[in-house]
């Protein structure tokens, strides 16, 4: 990967011309040395394995279910009002899966 002096943007190689791009500013570079593009494409027999897990990524946390009275929940914030006030935290219980915020 080569990177432009000007900007710092990624160069591109020109089609038919021994010369990078820059893909940010257009300015040109000559080549050092010599460029090989690849494009890699899987054979027909090659597939790839979709895997559905769900995986829970929330934080526990120790607060009350307030419909069961459990004391364990997992956690996450969301922002839901103005940038200027602050998130809103959503609870759901580990026991009976209930759902609740705070603000």
């Amino acid at each position: 990967m080569e990177f432009c002096i000007h900007c710092g943007g990624l160069l591109l190689p020109d089609k038919g011309k021994k010369k990078f791009v820059c893909g940010s500013c257009g300015k040109s570079s000559k080549v050092k040395g010599s460029v090989v593009v690849k494009e890699v494409i899987m054979d027909e027999g090659e597939r790839l394995e979709v895997v559905d897990k769900d995986i829970d990524i929330n934080p526990e946390v120790e607060e009350e279910c307030p419909k069961c009275g459990s004391k364990k929940a997992k956690f996450w914030t969301l922002q839901t009002r103005a940038s200027d006030e602050s998130e809103t935290r959503f609870f759901e219980c580990k026991k009976c899966n209930h759902r609740w915020r705070e603000y």
